[in-house]
């Protein structure tokens, strides 16, 4: 059940980022030259083949809660490998083509962290021997 609270919490970011890639509004996590959300939510790198990247990461966590919901471990586990893998790289461009972070998006990756390993934990937890 955690598993799916972490998705609802990473779909509500993600839902948020939505908000900010169409809004031109100054949100509070524009604070600076390296931490600006209207920066990097409005820069070439939100768009992935004309999808906006929230949008992604919308459907992920919605994907990641159901399969939590249907106790489909190893598909869990596999779909939040990607969605780190993903992630990751978002980081990277952030890091190191815009140099600029986003609050929201290290939010939203921190809790894709956690999904990852939280999954692996469940794999791996119900794969244990029964004892006699």
């Amino acid at each position: 059940m955690l598993l799916v609270i972490l998705a609802l919490a990473g779909l509500a970011v993600a839902s948020y980022t939505l908000h900010l890639h169409y809004s031109h509004a100054v949100e509070f996590c524009d604070i600076n030259s390296h931490w600006d959300c209207g920066t990097v939510n409005h820069s070439r790198y939100s768009l992935f083949h004309g999808i906006p990247v929230a949008v992604i990461g919308m459907i992920g966590y919605v994907v990641l809660a159901v399969l939590a919901l249907l106790r489909q471990k190893a598909l869990t586990l596999i779909a939040a490998l990607a969605g780190l893998g993903f992630a990751l790289y978002l980081t990277n461009i952030e890091a190191h083509v815009l140099e600029t972070w986003c609050l929201y998006c290290v939010t939203s990756q921190c809790i894709i962290a956690v999904i990852t390993l939280l999954s692996i934990v469940w794999l791996f937890l119900g794969r244990r021997p029964k004892t006699a």
